[in-house]
Protein backbone atom coordinates (compact mmCIF):
# COMPACT_ATOMS: atom_id res chain seq x y z
CA UNK A 1 0.00 0.00 0.00
CA UNK A 2 1.43 3.75 -0.76
CA UNK A 3 2.39 5.82 1.96
CA UNK A 4 1.94 9.49 2.28
CA UNK A 5 2.73 12.00 4.62
CA UNK A 6 -0.71 14.18 5.34
CA UNK A 7 -1.56 17.58 7.27
CA UNK A 8 -4.47 16.90 8.42
CA UNK A 9 -6.77 20.33 7.91
CA UNK A 10 -10.62 19.23 8.63
CA UNK A 11 -12.98 16.72 10.07
CA UNK A 12 -15.61 14.88 7.65
CA UNK A 13 -18.83 12.75 8.61
CA UNK A 14 -18.02 9.62 9.23
CA UNK A 15 -15.37 10.77 11.74
CA UNK A 16 -12.62 10.70 9.08
CA UNK A 17 -9.66 13.51 9.13
CA UNK A 18 -9.46 15.57 5.95
CA UNK A 19 -6.26 16.42 3.85
CA UNK A 20 -4.69 16.66 0.75
CA UNK A 21 -1.83 14.77 -1.22
CA UNK A 22 0.98 16.05 -3.68
CA UNK A 23 -1.64 16.30 -6.19
CA UNK A 24 -4.19 18.42 -4.48
CA UNK A 25 -6.63 15.31 -4.08
CA UNK A 26 -8.76 15.11 -1.22
CA UNK A 27 -7.59 12.31 1.43
CA UNK A 28 -10.19 11.07 4.21
CA UNK A 29 -7.51 9.74 6.88
CA UNK A 30 -9.03 7.53 10.03
CA UNK A 31 -6.88 7.76 13.74
CA UNK A 32 -6.03 11.78 12.50
CA UNK A 33 -6.74 14.83 14.26
CA UNK A 34 -7.04 17.80 12.52
CA UNK A 35 -4.47 19.85 13.00
CA UNK A 36 -2.07 16.77 12.94
CA UNK A 37 0.28 15.76 10.88
CA UNK A 38 0.31 11.51 10.16
CA UNK A 39 1.71 8.91 7.92
CA UNK A 40 -0.90 7.10 6.29
CA UNK A 41 -0.96 4.28 4.18
CA UNK A 42 -3.81 4.31 1.19
CA UNK A 43 -6.76 1.96 1.82
CA UNK A 44 -8.99 3.12 -1.51
CA UNK A 45 -8.23 5.10 -4.13
CA UNK A 46 -10.43 7.39 -6.92
CA UNK A 47 -10.00 9.81 -9.29
CA UNK A 48 -11.10 12.92 -7.37
CA UNK A 49 -10.31 11.30 -3.94
CA UNK A 50 -8.41 8.23 -1.41
CA UNK A 51 -9.33 6.72 1.24
CA UNK A 52 -6.27 6.30 4.06
CA UNK A 53 -5.64 5.28 7.56
CA UNK A 54 -2.72 6.88 9.84
CA UNK A 55 -0.18 4.45 10.71
CA UNK A 56 2.25 6.77 12.17
CA UNK A 57 1.61 10.48 14.10
CA UNK A 58 4.53 12.95 12.93
CA UNK A 59 3.36 15.93 14.59
CA UNK A 60 0.34 15.42 17.04
CA UNK A 61 -2.65 17.65 18.37
CA UNK A 62 -2.74 18.57 21.71
CA UNK A 63 -5.78 16.74 22.25
CA UNK A 64 -4.19 13.25 21.01
CA UNK A 65 -4.35 11.38 24.14
CA UNK A 66 -3.73 7.56 24.21
CA UNK A 67 -6.21 5.41 23.15
CA UNK A 68 -9.10 3.98 25.24
CA UNK A 69 -9.06 0.58 23.98
CA UNK A 70 -5.87 -0.70 23.05
CA UNK A 71 -7.03 -3.23 20.81
CA UNK A 72 -8.07 0.32 18.49
CA UNK A 73 -4.76 1.79 18.90
CA UNK A 74 -2.74 3.46 16.03
CA UNK A 75 0.24 1.04 17.58
CA UNK A 76 -1.76 -1.62 15.65
CA UNK A 77 -1.93 -2.93 12.05
CA UNK A 78 -4.87 -0.83 10.28
CA UNK A 79 -6.43 -4.75 9.60
CA UNK A 80 -6.06 -5.87 13.31
CA UNK A 81 -7.31 -2.65 14.67
CA UNK A 82 -10.77 -3.28 16.24
CA UNK A 83 -13.48 -1.18 14.84
CA UNK A 84 -16.50 1.34 17.30
CA UNK A 85 -14.14 3.64 19.01
CA UNK A 86 -12.63 5.67 16.24
CA UNK A 87 -12.55 8.53 18.25
CA UNK A 88 -10.90 6.93 21.38
CA UNK A 89 -7.87 8.73 20.82
CA UNK A 90 -8.45 12.27 21.17
CA UNK A 91 -9.75 14.10 24.49
CA UNK A 92 -13.30 14.27 25.02
CA UNK A 93 -13.99 17.30 24.76
CA UNK A 94 -12.02 17.44 21.75
CA UNK A 95 -14.59 14.77 19.92
CA UNK A 96 -17.85 16.89 21.21
CA UNK A 97 -16.18 20.14 19.36
CA UNK A 98 -15.63 17.99 16.27
CA UNK A 99 -18.83 16.56 16.61
CA UNK A 100 -20.68 19.97 16.87
CA UNK A 101 -18.34 21.49 13.69
CA UNK A 102 -19.69 18.46 11.98
CA UNK A 103 -23.44 18.90 12.43
CA UNK A 104 -22.81 22.63 11.68
CA UNK A 105 -21.39 21.95 8.31
CA UNK A 106 -24.12 19.54 7.42
CA UNK A 107 -26.89 21.98 8.09
CA UNK A 108 -25.13 24.61 6.28
CA UNK A 109 -24.14 22.48 3.42
CA UNK A 110 -26.71 19.70 2.81
CA UNK A 111 -29.24 21.77 4.98
CA UNK A 112 -29.19 25.03 3.03
CA UNK A 113 -29.23 26.89 7.05
CA UNK A 114 -27.30 29.43 7.31
CA UNK A 115 -24.44 30.20 9.69
CA UNK A 116 -26.27 32.70 11.91
CA UNK A 117 -29.85 30.56 12.02
CA UNK A 118 -28.17 27.78 13.12
CA UNK A 119 -26.07 29.02 15.92
CA UNK A 120 -29.80 30.84 16.77
CA UNK A 121 -31.21 27.41 16.76
CA UNK A 122 -28.26 26.23 18.88
CA UNK A 123 -28.45 29.17 21.27
CA UNK A 124 -32.33 28.17 21.56
CA UNK A 125 -31.89 24.41 22.39
CA UNK A 126 -29.00 25.57 24.87
CA UNK A 127 -31.33 25.86 28.03
CA UNK A 128 -33.26 22.97 26.78
CA UNK A 129 -29.96 20.77 26.49
CA UNK A 130 -29.50 21.48 30.41
CA UNK A 131 -32.43 20.76 31.56
CA UNK A 132 -32.90 17.74 29.65
CA UNK A 133 -29.68 16.10 31.22
CA UNK A 134 -30.94 17.22 34.77
CA UNK A 135 -28.69 19.95 34.47
CA UNK A 136 -25.29 17.45 34.41
CA UNK A 137 -24.66 17.94 30.47
CA UNK A 138 -21.10 18.89 29.76
CA UNK A 139 -20.30 21.04 27.49
CA UNK A 140 -17.53 21.44 24.69
CA UNK A 141 -17.17 25.30 24.07
CA UNK A 142 -13.80 26.39 23.73
CA UNK A 143 -12.35 22.49 22.99
CA UNK A 144 -11.15 23.54 19.74
CA UNK A 145 -10.03 26.87 19.93
CA UNK A 146 -7.94 26.57 23.46
CA UNK A 147 -5.74 24.65 20.46
CA UNK A 148 -5.44 26.65 17.50
CA UNK A 149 -6.62 23.57 15.39
CA UNK A 150 -9.46 23.86 12.71
CA UNK A 151 -12.10 21.42 12.78
CA UNK A 152 -14.38 21.91 10.03
CA UNK A 153 -13.69 23.09 6.35
CA UNK A 154 -12.71 26.55 6.50
CA UNK A 155 -13.08 27.48 10.12
CA UNK A 156 -12.74 26.53 13.31
CA UNK A 157 -14.89 26.57 16.18
CA UNK A 158 -15.95 29.34 17.68
CA UNK A 159 -15.60 29.04 21.80
CA UNK A 160 -15.92 32.85 22.83
CA UNK A 161 -19.80 33.28 21.09
CA UNK A 162 -20.74 29.96 19.38
CA UNK A 163 -23.20 27.84 21.06
CA UNK A 164 -22.28 24.60 22.05
CA UNK A 165 -23.31 22.07 19.94
CA UNK A 166 -23.46 18.67 21.42
CA UNK A 167 -23.23 18.09 25.30
CA UNK A 168 -21.75 15.10 27.44
CA UNK A 169 -24.55 12.90 29.06
CA UNK A 170 -24.45 12.63 32.39
CA UNK A 171 -21.71 10.45 34.64
CA UNK A 172 -19.69 10.61 31.12
CA UNK A 173 -17.22 13.14 32.69
CA UNK A 174 -16.73 10.65 35.66
CA UNK A 175 -15.89 7.89 33.53
CA UNK A 176 -14.00 9.31 30.83
CA UNK A 177 -16.73 8.58 28.19
CA UNK A 178 -16.38 4.84 29.48
CA UNK A 179 -18.93 2.30 30.46
CA UNK A 180 -21.82 3.05 29.03
CA UNK A 181 -23.02 0.88 26.14
CA UNK A 182 -25.74 -1.47 27.48
CA UNK A 183 -25.89 -3.85 24.52
CA UNK A 184 -22.77 -4.73 22.30
CA UNK A 185 -23.26 -6.54 18.91
CA UNK A 186 -19.90 -8.85 18.71
CA UNK A 187 -19.42 -11.35 15.27
CA UNK A 188 -17.80 -14.72 16.13
CA UNK A 189 -14.48 -15.85 14.52
CA UNK A 190 -13.66 -19.25 13.03
CA UNK A 191 -12.67 -20.20 16.48
CA UNK A 192 -15.88 -19.62 18.23
CA UNK A 193 -14.12 -16.46 19.93
CA UNK A 194 -16.77 -13.16 19.52
CA UNK A 195 -15.07 -9.84 19.18
CA UNK A 196 -15.81 -6.96 16.93
CA UNK A 197 -14.95 -5.78 13.16
CA UNK A 198 -11.88 -4.53 12.70
CA UNK A 199 -12.48 -1.23 11.74
CA UNK A 200 -14.17 -0.78 8.06
CA UNK A 201 -13.91 -4.33 7.86
CA UNK A 202 -15.62 -7.63 8.25
CA UNK A 203 -12.48 -9.37 9.89
CA UNK A 204 -13.29 -10.47 13.54
CA UNK A 205 -10.24 -9.16 15.94
CA UNK A 206 -10.32 -11.01 19.30
CA UNK A 207 -10.14 -8.81 22.04
CA UNK A 208 -9.49 -8.73 25.76
CA UNK A 209 -11.83 -5.95 26.86
CA UNK A 210 -14.89 -4.09 25.99
CA UNK A 211 -14.27 -0.63 27.70
CA UNK A 212 -17.17 1.60 26.10
CA UNK A 213 -19.65 -1.42 27.71
CA UNK A 214 -21.06 -1.01 31.31
CA UNK A 215 -19.15 -3.39 33.77
CA UNK A 216 -20.48 -7.20 33.39
CA UNK A 217 -20.36 -6.91 29.77
CA UNK A 218 -17.26 -8.50 29.04
CA UNK A 219 -17.81 -11.81 30.72
CA UNK A 220 -19.62 -12.39 27.00
CA UNK A 221 -15.52 -12.41 25.60
CA UNK A 222 -14.84 -15.87 27.89
CA UNK A 223 -16.91 -17.92 26.05
CA UNK A 224 -17.38 -19.43 22.84
CA UNK A 225 -19.54 -19.80 20.23
CA UNK A 226 -18.53 -22.67 17.59
CA UNK A 227 -21.36 -22.23 14.63
CA UNK A 228 -22.95 -19.23 15.51
CA UNK A 229 -22.29 -15.16 13.29
CA UNK A 230 -22.87 -13.11 15.93
CA UNK A 231 -23.95 -12.92 19.74
CA UNK A 232 -25.18 -9.87 20.98
CA UNK A 233 -24.43 -8.80 25.05
CA UNK A 234 -27.11 -7.07 26.86
CA UNK A 235 -27.06 -5.89 30.62
CA UNK A 236 -30.16 -5.54 31.84
CA UNK A 237 -31.53 -5.69 35.83
CA UNK A 238 -31.25 -9.15 35.92
CA UNK A 239 -27.98 -9.60 34.63
CA UNK A 240 -25.91 -10.11 31.43
CA UNK A 241 -28.27 -11.71 28.62
CA UNK A 242 -26.72 -13.57 25.57
CA UNK A 243 -28.85 -13.34 21.93
CA UNK A 244 -27.01 -15.63 19.87
CA UNK A 245 -28.20 -15.71 16.18
CA UNK A 246 -31.33 -15.12 15.15
CA UNK A 247 -32.83 -16.41 18.47
CA UNK A 248 -36.36 -16.12 19.28
CA UNK A 249 -36.83 -12.65 21.04
CA UNK A 250 -37.95 -12.51 24.65
CA UNK A 251 -39.12 -9.34 26.50
CA UNK A 252 -36.86 -7.52 28.79
CA UNK A 253 -38.07 -4.62 30.83
CA UNK A 254 -36.26 -0.84 30.91
CA UNK A 255 -36.96 1.49 33.56
CA UNK A 256 -36.99 5.21 32.16
CA UNK A 257 -37.68 7.61 35.09
CA UNK A 258 -41.04 6.59 36.89
CA UNK A 259 -41.94 4.81 33.68
CA UNK A 260 -41.18 0.73 33.07
CA UNK A 261 -41.19 0.11 29.32
CA UNK A 262 -41.40 -3.85 27.88
CA UNK A 263 -39.24 -4.58 25.15
CA UNK A 264 -37.62 -7.11 22.90
CA UNK A 265 -33.80 -7.99 23.34
CA UNK A 266 -33.42 -8.40 19.95
CA UNK A 267 -35.42 -5.08 19.32
CA UNK A 268 -33.96 -1.83 19.02
CA UNK A 269 -33.40 0.20 22.31
CA UNK A 270 -31.11 3.46 22.89
CA UNK A 271 -27.46 1.79 24.02
CA UNK A 272 -26.11 4.24 25.87
CA UNK A 273 -27.64 3.65 29.78
CA UNK A 274 -28.60 7.26 30.14
CA UNK A 275 -30.04 7.74 26.74
CA UNK A 276 -33.62 7.03 27.22
CA UNK A 277 -33.45 9.34 29.74
CA UNK A 278 -31.82 12.24 27.79
CA UNK A 279 -33.99 11.63 24.75
CA UNK A 280 -37.35 12.00 26.80
CA UNK A 281 -36.27 15.05 28.66
CA UNK A 282 -34.99 16.45 25.46
CA UNK A 283 -38.00 15.86 23.07
CA UNK A 284 -40.45 17.15 26.08
CA UNK A 285 -38.09 20.30 26.34
CA UNK A 286 -37.86 20.66 22.71
CA UNK A 287 -41.83 21.43 22.71
CA UNK A 288 -43.09 24.83 22.78
CA UNK A 289 -46.05 24.10 24.95
CA UNK A 290 -47.59 27.31 23.86
CA UNK A 291 -48.38 25.87 20.66
CA UNK A 292 -49.46 22.71 22.36
CA UNK A 293 -52.75 21.30 22.21
CA UNK A 294 -52.84 17.72 24.38
CA UNK A 295 -56.14 16.60 22.33
CA UNK A 296 -54.77 17.60 19.10
CA UNK A 297 -53.61 14.73 16.69
CA UNK A 298 -49.80 14.37 18.29
CA UNK A 299 -47.96 11.89 16.60
CA UNK A 300 -45.05 9.85 17.40
CA UNK A 301 -43.60 8.17 14.31
CA UNK A 302 -40.82 5.39 13.76
CA UNK A 303 -41.89 5.09 17.27
CA UNK A 304 -40.73 1.66 18.74
CA UNK A 305 -42.01 0.82 21.79
CA UNK A 306 -43.51 4.31 22.53
CA UNK A 307 -40.19 5.75 24.58
CA UNK A 308 -40.92 9.24 23.18
CA UNK A 309 -45.22 9.41 23.12
CA UNK A 310 -44.10 9.41 26.94
CA UNK A 311 -42.53 12.30 26.93
CA UNK A 312 -45.62 14.31 25.17
CA UNK A 313 -47.84 12.72 27.66
CA UNK A 314 -45.53 14.02 30.53
CA UNK A 315 -45.95 17.77 29.17
CA UNK A 316 -49.95 17.08 28.30
CA UNK A 317 -51.37 15.22 31.07
CA UNK A 318 -52.68 11.62 30.70
CA UNK A 319 -55.47 12.78 28.73
CA UNK A 320 -52.91 13.55 25.57
CA UNK A 321 -53.88 12.14 22.23
CA UNK A 322 -50.87 10.19 21.20
CA UNK A 323 -50.55 7.95 18.27
CA UNK A 324 -47.50 5.83 17.69
CA UNK A 325 -46.59 4.74 14.12
CA UNK A 326 -44.47 1.58 13.94
CA UNK A 327 -43.58 -0.61 11.02
CA UNK A 328 -41.87 -3.54 13.55
CA UNK A 329 -45.28 -5.56 14.64
CA UNK A 330 -43.54 -6.63 17.90
CA UNK A 331 -41.99 -3.70 19.05
CA UNK A 332 -45.40 -1.59 18.39
CA UNK A 333 -47.21 -4.21 20.67
CA UNK A 334 -45.13 -3.30 23.13
CA UNK A 335 -45.88 0.04 22.57
CA UNK A 336 -49.02 -0.34 23.04
CA UNK A 337 -48.65 -1.96 26.57
CA UNK A 338 -46.36 0.66 27.65
CA UNK A 339 -49.00 3.23 26.93
CA UNK A 340 -51.65 1.67 28.24
CA UNK A 341 -52.16 4.23 31.14
CA UNK A 342 -53.08 6.90 28.71
CA UNK A 343 -56.42 6.05 27.69
CA UNK A 344 -56.11 8.63 24.92
CA UNK A 345 -53.03 6.97 23.33
CA UNK A 346 -52.86 4.17 20.49
CA UNK A 347 -50.20 2.12 18.46
CA UNK A 348 -50.53 1.12 14.86
CA UNK A 349 -47.96 -1.30 13.48
CA UNK A 350 -47.31 -0.18 9.53
CA UNK A 351 -44.53 1.44 7.93
CA UNK A 352 -44.84 5.24 8.33
CA UNK A 353 -44.61 6.06 4.64
CA UNK A 354 -47.90 3.83 3.99
CA UNK A 355 -49.46 5.28 7.47
CA UNK A 356 -48.91 8.51 6.03
CA UNK A 357 -50.06 7.84 2.42
CA UNK A 358 -53.69 7.82 3.70
CA UNK A 359 -54.14 10.12 6.48
CA UNK A 360 -55.76 13.19 5.92
CA UNK A 361 -54.41 16.29 6.73
CA UNK A 362 -57.45 17.10 9.67
CA UNK A 363 -57.29 17.72 13.40
CA UNK A 364 -53.34 18.54 13.45
CA UNK A 365 -53.76 22.27 14.14
CA UNK A 366 -51.53 22.91 17.45
CA UNK A 367 -50.36 19.02 16.85
CA UNK A 368 -46.95 17.92 17.79
CA UNK A 369 -44.93 15.48 15.32
CA UNK A 370 -42.23 13.49 16.89
CA UNK A 371 -39.79 11.56 14.47
CA UNK A 372 -37.01 9.24 14.97
CA UNK A 373 -36.27 8.33 12.07
CA UNK A 374 -33.29 5.50 11.36
CA UNK A 375 -29.80 6.45 10.56
CA UNK A 376 -30.69 6.95 6.96
CA UNK A 377 -33.26 9.69 8.22
CA UNK A 378 -36.97 10.45 6.85
CA UNK A 379 -36.16 11.29 3.30
CA UNK A 380 -37.99 13.67 0.54
CA UNK A 381 -41.01 11.72 0.33
CA UNK A 382 -41.48 10.69 4.00
CA UNK A 383 -40.91 14.22 5.21
CA UNK A 384 -42.68 16.24 2.55
CA UNK A 385 -45.70 13.84 3.73
CA UNK A 386 -45.30 14.58 7.21
CA UNK A 387 -44.98 18.73 6.47
CA UNK A 388 -48.00 18.05 4.69
CA UNK A 389 -50.39 17.20 7.90
CA UNK A 390 -49.99 20.57 9.12
CA UNK A 391 -48.84 19.89 12.24
CA UNK A 392 -47.89 22.91 14.42
CA UNK A 393 -44.76 21.59 15.70
CA UNK A 394 -42.04 18.90 14.65
CA UNK A 395 -39.60 17.66 16.98
CA UNK A 396 -36.94 15.54 15.02
CA UNK A 397 -34.72 13.09 16.92
CA UNK A 398 -31.50 12.33 14.22
CA UNK A 399 -28.51 9.84 14.85
CA UNK A 400 -27.02 10.90 11.50
CA UNK A 401 -26.16 15.05 10.66
CA UNK A 402 -26.38 14.73 7.13
CA UNK A 403 -29.78 12.23 6.92
CA UNK A 404 -31.45 15.58 9.57
CA UNK A 405 -29.85 18.41 7.26
CA UNK A 406 -31.30 16.78 4.08
CA UNK A 407 -34.59 16.27 5.77
CA UNK A 408 -34.50 20.34 6.90
CA UNK A 409 -34.28 21.16 3.78
CA UNK A 410 -36.95 19.45 2.65
CA UNK A 411 -38.92 20.72 5.76
CA UNK A 412 -38.09 24.58 5.10
CA UNK A 413 -39.38 23.97 1.79
CA UNK A 414 -42.46 22.89 2.65
CA UNK A 415 -43.45 25.74 4.81
CA UNK A 416 -41.22 24.82 8.93
CA UNK A 417 -38.32 26.80 9.88
CA UNK A 418 -35.76 25.23 12.21
CA UNK A 419 -36.12 27.24 15.49
CA UNK A 420 -34.44 24.71 18.03
CA UNK A 421 -31.41 22.28 18.08
CA UNK A 422 -29.47 20.54 20.88
CA UNK A 423 -26.75 18.09 20.53
CA UNK A 424 -25.83 15.11 22.26
CA UNK A 425 -22.61 13.10 22.91
CA UNK A 426 -24.47 9.59 23.47
CA UNK A 427 -21.83 7.65 21.90
CA UNK A 428 -18.33 9.01 23.50
CA UNK A 429 -15.38 7.50 22.00
CA UNK A 430 -17.05 7.02 18.48
CA UNK A 431 -18.09 9.78 15.66
CA UNK A 432 -21.28 9.61 16.08
CA UNK A 433 -24.03 11.71 18.31
CA UNK A 434 -27.60 12.27 18.77
CA UNK A 435 -29.32 15.64 17.93
CA UNK A 436 -32.95 16.79 18.52
CA UNK A 437 -34.14 19.67 16.50
CA UNK A 438 -37.86 21.69 16.76
CA UNK A 439 -39.17 23.18 13.32
CA UNK A 440 -42.01 25.25 13.53
CA UNK A 441 -45.00 26.00 10.85
CA UNK A 442 -44.67 29.37 9.47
Amino acid sequence: MDALDLDVTAIAHGGVGVARDGQGRVVFVADAIPGERVRAVVAEAKRSFARAVAVEVLEASPDRVPHVWREASIERAPEARAGGAEFGHIALARQRALKGEVLRDALRRFGGVDDARVEAALGAGREAAGEAAGGDLETAAGAASSTGDPVSGDRAADASGAAEAVRAAPGDAETGGLGWRTRVRLHVGPDGRPGPYAARSHRVVPVASLPLAVPGIAAVLEQRFEGAERVDAIATPDGLRLVVGDQVPSVIEARVGARVLRVDDTGFWQVHREAPGVLVRAVREAIDPARFDPAARNLDLYGGVGLLASALADLGGEATRVETVESDPRASAHAAENLAALPAATATAERVDRWLRRTEPAGFDGAVVVLDPPRSGAGIGTARAIAALGATQLVYVACDPVALARDARTLEEAGYRLVRLAGFDLFPHTHHSEAVATFLRR
